[in-house]
């Protein structure tokens, strides 16, 4: 197949070079944002050698080509982008472009956005759920137990090697996501993993530290707490997004002879301290609301408790400082020798899990199929993020009703007061927690998946959605 062939017919396809805003792909489709949809020639788009159909959606030029394919399509793409003038994206008048983007509802373009964002990181979270859920499994004593063996007898070196694997994804997520969101705002990808890297860097308190009452923030200028941001999300994106505007507005302004000099050092500088000093402490204040939030709402009686959190937590999962409720859990063990929220937190998550595998099991389309089992099995080891931004949160009924589930099983959890021996691993991995009450865990995670499933079958997903997006 000759990729530049069918990246030369893509442009061609729709409307020229002039129409064509900007130009990403998923994992199946090379996405061409256009400024004219009347431009496009949907039957040029659809006879493309390797493609196998296109449609038009939400301002894009959607042409699929299949998994591999699209991503030497998008490179052919790239390419031919460098023969351009270098103000070639000066030419497109401002109302043109503010045409464009009135096509679309500002909820679905922001959740479109929010999508575009994850989907490329999508397959390190997939991999990375799977790991922590196969370690916080093998390294539970009950199973090392069933082997004669003990934590002790677990080498250090392979514990390392666990880790890597384990913590890495999470633990550079916000450079991540800072470079998939300059990416798709129009910056500098690499200009985007520096700021998210500073965001985490060592000589910061790391966040999990914190949330465990191992570390305390840095307090600057006498007020402003300051702390790593592993695992998070939201600081990421927003910075992230910030920082690409704030740069195109640069490049603007700046004169090309002192753009490499001036523009990564002013973006880093100002974002640097916009992001740790503004952003991010907002978020960390945040955290502080959300848990003692949700120490109040697990004194609530009536299965109330179970209702709120089971049904909230995924959401809280969205925002990424969820990590602050591990001092919850160790609070909780210390005090009682017993942990109500982690049998929360698994109907919460047993509830995404169902979500996201009816539409495994519904959807006819291969590739969200391709994402959708293993976010299910990620999720039922007890790793949703791949569910959450892969599938559920992208359709967002299917989150919804995760969230019915979650809410359901968290009542059965309150009502009959399920509570773990222990944390940090849930659903399928968390039974070792509950060995002295194993059936009421079990009837809990059946509830919590059943319900979101059996809501997400018939109600909350069907492929129209997927065309739709």
């Amino acid at each position: 197949m000759d990729y530049k062939k069918a990246a030369e017919g893509a442009i061609r396809a729709a409307g020229g070079r002039e129409n064509i805003s900007s130009v990403a792909h998923c994992a199946t489709r090379l996405r061409i944002e256009v400024y004219d949809k009347d431009k496009i020639n949907m039957d040029m788009a659809n006879d493309l050698e390797g493609a196998k159909g296109a449609m038009f959606n939400e301002g894009q030029l959607q042409i699929i080509f299949g998994t591999g394919t699209v991503n030497k399509v998008y490179d052919a793409y790239e390419s031919l982008e460098k023969d351009l003038p270098d103000d070639f994206s000066k030419i497109h008048d401002k109302a043109v472009e503010n045409k464009a983007k009135n096509q679309k509802n500002p909820l679905k373009r922001a959740i479109k956005t929010f999508g575009d964002v994850f989907v490329p990181i999508i397959p390190v979270l997939v991999a990375t759920g799977l790991f922590m859920g196969l370690r916080g499994l093998f390294t539970q004593e009950e199973v090392l137990r069933v082997f004669s063996m003990t934590p002790d007898d677990i080498s250090q070196n392979f514990l390392m090697w666990t880790q890597i694997l384990t913590d890495t994804a999470f633990a550079f997520l916000p450079a991540l996501v800072a470079w998939s969101a300059f990416k798709v705002f129009g910056g500098s990808p690499v200009i985007g993993i520096v700021l998210g890297l500073m965001l985490v860097h060592p000589n910061l308190p790391n966040a999990y530290q914190v949330a465990s009452g191992d570390a305390s923030p840095i307090i600057m200028f006498g007020f402003i707490p300051v702390v790593g941001y592993q695992g998070t999300v939201l600081p990421a994106f927003i910075s992230g997004l910030i920082g690409a505007k704030l740069e195109r507005s640069l490049r603007k302004v700046i004169p090309d002879s002192l753009d490499l000099l001036l523009t990564p050092f002013l973006v880093l500088a100002i974002m640097s301290v916009l992001s740790l000093f503004a952003i991010g402490p907002v978020f960390h204040q945040l955290e502080v609301v959300v848990l003692e939030a949700t120490k109040w709402a697990l004194g609530l009686p009536f299965g109330i408790a179970g209702i709120l959190i089971g049904g909230l937590q995924q959401l809280i999962v969205v925002t990424g400082i969820h990590h602050i409720f591990n001092f919850l859990e160790v609070q909780l063990l210390a005090d009682n020798g017993r942990n109500a929220f982690n049998a929360l937190l698994s109907a919460a998550t047993a509830g995404q899990a169902g979500a996201v595998l009816a539409v495994a099991i519904k959807t006819k389309d291969t590739k969200i199929k391709q994402i959708a089992y293993p976010s299910a099995l990620s999720a039922a080891l007890g790793i949703t993020e791949p569910a959450i931004f892969g599938i559920n949160l992208r359709f967002v009924k299917p989150f919804v009703m995760g969230m019915v589930g979650g809410a359901a099983g968290g009542f059965f959890a309150s009502i009959f007061k399920i509570e773990g021996t222990g944390m940090a691993v849930t659903v399928i991995p968390g039974m070792l927690l509950y060995l002295d009450n194993l059936l009421m865990y079990i009837l809990m995670l059946l509830i919590a998946g059943g319900v979101s499933f059996a809501l997400t079958y018939t109600i909350g997903y069907s492929d129209k959605m997927l065309k739709e997006k």
